[in-house]
């Protein structure tokens, strides 16, 4: 979390929308040269919330302040797809709000002391129309994709601000449709096995890993993922879901709507890693599954941090967190392994990987349903509805 706590810059934009004044750490003002093409937009049309709740408070707006460079780090890009993801129908009532303020804060996003009209989305594919002056790993017309951090406006809108560490450029044998439904799902999983789990492509050859929830999106990524790496894969899914799961590489699937899948799991070799998607008693049981003879590990993104400083508060709400990750930990020692915490976190990095991975066909996307912008509620009621094979994708440029 530290790295979202850092101090940022306090940017202010000059009515050409060419120059750049910001405020450096030492106090000095600078004005910066900002490169852009002619397709940049004053104002833009976004769907957004104006207050926490269901797919009813989600409004179209055609006259969206357009998304703005505020830093010289940062790129203006025009967003052609976006996907829907589970997060999104969760901060939608809320979920997290007081943690991602505070970052917001801390990156200067709210403006008069309010998140709101707040958009969503976390990922996309689109074309990059304006540069600040410190980015130099991309130009105007680079085609990029990539997912952005939970403080800053989302990309369920036709452009979005991002920051050159958070994408790369994106891959060329995809098409934006494809390459929008990935970059969440394959940043939040390369942070949960890589990052947290600190698993490599050398580390991984002949490992055996455990993925529950296999056919949504994080679990569609992380089989091939792993898989391409040489690791022996087994997921869980429903009996409609099977096929599709080993296609992508899955070497064992257990049904959980045919048998008790602790019983079946019960009866197999111990797990060198698994990664925990759905929480609650996958976590609790899912500990019992792990090797004792190697440092195993169970790596789950179902966390109470979010939920414990809503409710509670923000200080409270983590010190309350640290004594349940304290106690996950102990649990997983029981058992010869570790249990340990992920979150999503914006990586252009991986992203670099992924796509080379891409283009070598070791991984595909995995899109379930292409929406227009103009029926994005529609795309958020099939992802509350959950039992997805792969991703719900926007394509902004199709509005009808």
């Amino acid at each position: 979390m530290a790295t979202y706590f850092s101090m940022t810059l306090n940017c202010l934009v000059l009515k050409s929308r060419r120059y750049l004044l910001y405020n450096s750490c030492n106090g000095i003002l600078h004005i910066v040269k900002v490169r852009m093409s002619s397709n940049a937009a004053a104002s833009m049309s976004a769907w957004q919330i104006n207050r926490y709740g269901g797919i009813e408070e989600l409004t179209l707006s055609t006259t969206t302040r357009a998304a703005t460079i505020k830093n010289p780090n940062e790129l203006l890009v025009r967003v052609h797809a976006s996907s829907i993801n589970p997060i999104d129908i969760r901060m939608m009532g809320g979920y997290g709000k007081a943690l991602i303020n505070v970052l917001r804060q801390q990156k200067g996003v709210t403006q008069s002391g309010t998140e709101f009209p707040l958009i969503l989305g976390r990922d996309f594919s689109g074309t990059v129309v304006e540069t600040g002056r410190n980015v130099t790993k991309f130009k105007v017309g680079d085609e990029v994709w990539g997912a952005i951090g939970a403080e800053r406006p989302g990309t369920h809108a036709k452009y979005t601000v991002v920051s050159q560490s958070e994408i790369s450029k994106k891959p060329l044998n995809i098409s934006h449709i494809e390459a929008a439904s990935m970059p969440y799902v394959a940043a939040t999983s390369w942070a949960a096995l890589c990052t947290v789990g600190e698993l490599t492509e050398r580390k991984a050859v002949g490992k055996r890993v455990l993925i529950f929830g296999g056919s949504g999106g994080i679990g569609t990524f992380s089989i091939q993922l792993l898989s391409s790496w040489g690791m022996d894969v087994t997921a869980t899914c429903s009996t409609d879901a099977i096929d599709l799961v080993r296609s992508l590489g899955a070497n064992s699937v257990v049904d959980y709507k045919v048998k008790p899948i602790w019983n079946e799991l019960k009866h197999q070799k111990r797990f060198d890693y698994i990664l925990d998607t759905l929480g609650g008693e996958y976590t609790t049981n899912g500990v019992k599954l792990l090797s004792p003879w190697q440092n195993s590990k169970l790596i789950t993104l179902v966390t109470p941090l979010l939920k414990n400083s809503d409710t509670l508060g923000l200080i409270p709400g983590m010190l309350k967190s640290a004594v349940t990750a304290g106690i996950d930990s102990i649990k997983g020692l029981k058992s010869g392994g570790s249990v340990r915490w992920a979150f999503f976190l914006p990586n252009g990095a991986a992203m670099e990987k992924v796509k080379q991975m891409v283009e070598a066909e070791q991984i595909k996307p995995v899109v379930q349903e292409t929406i227009p912008f103009s029926k994005v509620p529609d795309g958020f009621r099939t992802v509350s509805n959950g039992h997805l094979r792969g991703k719900i994708v926007i394509d902004n440029l199709k509005d009808s």
